[in-house]
């Protein structure tokens, strides 16, 4: 199974298990060597205070001679085989007592410690392991005083015991609580991905045309995405719609081209004049529809476009274009305006508004791009006549004057995008006496 393939659910388990593995066998380590090392230093404790026992019990008599009691309060020194075992070695006379519980055995007892010094190690005896406790003194007696070296052991059995209980029992409290961990985890899971799975059969509904958009409220986390998908939805609905209207309007509006087509080739002498006009409605009417349903009047999603170089390119290209009519230019926009607009978007609006004005100017075509607070403000005029039916001019092959070179679908084109955008338009008187054309859009 591919990796890029595995579910968030899923990972999320996986990652959470590992983790909460790691963290288990770190944690029962620990917490299983402290208790080793606690047990450990609980029976070298024991084992010295076995040793303080046989200090307060051992003699010397006037010859410098060890003597013991023939018991002690442990009982367990006397009863042979019980599993503590004590020697003491009188280092001067060579003298060598053990306990009434060594007998018959060989015990690996600690002889040589310095004076003062105690000495706690695990030693490895006939059959089993020992834990042992030695300590050296010079003891006093009746007479002179004498190097006495006293050891304790311990069967190691017991301690071992100990340890494995505690193992058992720690694992397995520690396997439950992971267990337990990771069904909480699992439903916690279900809780929290619960919306990303309605989000998910929202989409499959909206596929399937069983609804329009999402519908269902989300956390704030989610809510951002659902309004971004609805928001692409919207748009790709109305890209199809104004695709569908484009087909229909040629559908329909090629119908009298045609039909004067046809009724021209009836008269030849007439049907040069008749093509080359009808040529020309319908060029007009393609143009017009290609224009409008290339418009993606989208810009939630595209980047931040500078406006300054589109004015410039298209003002040097139109001072190309009316080189003739010698006209001045002025762009008024600053070096950092940006917005979110589709840059055919941008081309096709500010490309109309002003080559509409260069075709009326008499002078000067002057253009102005501004922030108002958070919108967007266009302003397009000129020095020419100005407008005379503002309502008509933003129809379809309306045209102020026949005498003028054009197709007459400039304004309408802008209309349509500027709508598209959530904008506003508006034809008014220009300072300069022409005609005005401002465009107000929305930040996106």
């Amino acid at each position: 199974m591919r990796l890029d393939a595995v579910s968030i659910r899923v990972r999320l388990l996986l990652g959470a298990a590992l983790v909460l593995l790691a963290f288990m066998a770190g944690a029962g380590l620990a917490v299983q060597r402290a208790h080793g090392d606690s047990v450990r230093a609980a029976h070298f404790a024991q084992l010295q205070g076995t040793i303080y026992l046989l200090l307060a019990g051992a003699e010397l008599d006037a010859d410098g001679a060890l003597v013991m009691p023939p018991a002690f309060t442990e009982p367990r020194l006397s009863l042979p085989g019980s599993g503590l075992y004590a020697n003491v070695v009188n280092v001067a006379r060579r003298q060598d007592w053990q306990s009434p519980s060594t007998l018959g055995l060989a015990l690996p007892f600690g002889r040589s410690v310095p004076v003062g010094q105690w000495r706690y190690e695990t030693l490895a005896g006939p059959g089993a392991g020992f834990l042992a406790a030695t300590y050296a003194v010079n003891w006093a007696g009746r007479g002179a005083a004498a190097p006495l070296v006293l050891s304790v052991l311990e069967d190691k059995s017991q301690f071992d015991r100990e340890i494995r209980v505690f193992g058992r029992t720690l694992w397995g409290w520690l396997g439950a609580a992971g267990l337990l961990l990771l069904a909480s985890l699992t439903a916690l899971l279900q809780w929290v991905l619960a919306p990303l799975r309605r989000v998910a059969n929202e989409i499959a509904r909206i596929e399937n045309g069983q609804q329009l958009q999402i519908e269902g409220r989300y956390p704030a986390e989610i809510a951002a995405l659902t309004g971004n998908l609805n928001t692409l939805v919207k748009q790709e609905r109305i890209r199809q719609t104004r695709y569908r209207e484009a087909l229909s309007f040629l559908a329909h509006s090629l119908k009298t081209p045609l039909a004067v087509l046809r009724t021209a080739m009836a008269q030849p002498a007439e049907l040069p004049a008749a093509v080359a006009q009808q040529v020309g409605r319908m060029d007009d009417i393609v143009q017009h529809q290609l224009s409008r349903a290339a418009a993606s009047g989208a810009a939630l999603f595209v980047p931040p476009l500078p406006l300054a170089p589109v004015l410039h390119r298209i003002r040097d290209s139109l001072a190309k274009v009316y080189a003739d009519k010698a006209l001045s230019f002025v762009i008024d926009c600053p070096a950092d305006l940006k917005w979110r607009i589709d840059e055919g978007d941008a081309f096709e609006l500010l490309g109309n508004l002003m080559d509409n004005a260069a075709k009326w100017a008499k002078h000067q075509v002057a253009a102005q791009a501004r922030h108002a607070g958070d919108q967007l403000v266009i302003s397009v005029q000129d020095d020419g006549p100005g407008f005379t039916d503002t309502q008509a001019i933003l129809q379809l092959h309306v045209r102020m004057d026949e005498q003028v070179p054009g197709h007459g679908v400039g304004l309408a084109v802008v209309s349509d995008l500027v709508a598209s955008l959530g904008g506003e338009l508006r034809l008014t008187r220009a300072a300069l006496g022409g005609a005005q054309v401002d465009i107000v859009l929305p930040a996106a």
